[in-house]
């Protein structure tokens, strides 16, 4: 592909939650011109609510600007976590049994935000995500916990961190030709559309300059 975009998330992130809409809406409209990847953005003890009423506070503000039906449940949080890696490791782990796309990671989500479960202990978050994906649960909570799947989870962290950001979803839309694009915190379309539009056009016209001119002459 000649564009990509990357993903970074943090699976009970409710933000998160709100823009995955939009990211399935992208997947589908931009088939066959564009790849699509995810990677982890561990949130650290700085974005953990501090108390399930402050986590319910923060919910009914983004349930508003998202205009939602629905408010996100906040059973989910438990006050003796201060980083959930069960959720998000879990999620991670499922690549290295051949499942690549959204489901293991969207089913923890929505059984953390939606029906409030505790995903935080690693043997829910194993369940849930090996009934999406049809795997055993066992061998899935055992690659989770292993040193491997640690190390990714921690690399793409540090990788979200290098962009000198801080608000997920993010979203690092790259092209063939050199272009890069970084959003942060946006939860609208729009100006991701528009961006890989833009992309697109561009590295479809380097390549008709190249059909008509080849490479650039030596110096």
């Amino acid at each position: 592909m000649n564009v990509r975009v990357t993903y970074y998330l943090e699976v009970v992130s409710s933000w998160c939650h709100w823009v995955e809409p939009v990211w399935a809406d992208l997947q589908k409209r931009y088939a066959g011109q564009v790849e699509f990847g995810w990677k982890l953005a561990l949130m650290d003890d700085s974005g953990i609510p501090a108390s399930r009423e402050q986590c319910d506070w923060f919910y009914r503000r983004s349930g508003m600007i998202m205009r939602s039906p629905y408010m996100l449940n906040s059973g989910w949080f438990d006050p003796a976590l201060r980083q959930y890696l069960a959720p998000n490791l879990v999620a991670e782990a499922a690549r290295d049994f051949g499942v690549n796309d959204d489901r293991v990671r969207l089913a923890i989500a929505n059984a953390a935000v939606r029906q409030g479960l505790r995903v935080g202990q690693w043997e829910i978050a194993a369940e849930v995500g090996a009934a999406a994906a049809g795997l055993d649960a066992r061998q899935l909570l055992e690659r989770a916990q292993s040193p491997e799947v640690a190390a990714r989870g921690k690399a793409a962290t540090e990788e979200f961190h290098s962009l000198k950001i801080s608000q997920r979803p993010a979203f690092v839309l790259d092209d063939a030709i050199g272009d890069r694009a970084v959003f942060s915190g946006l939860v609208s379309i729009k100006p991701l559309e528009a961006t890989l539009d833009a992309m697109l056009s561009d590295v479809a016209a380097y390549a008709a300059h190249k059909a008509h001119f080849g490479t650039p002459p030596p110096v």
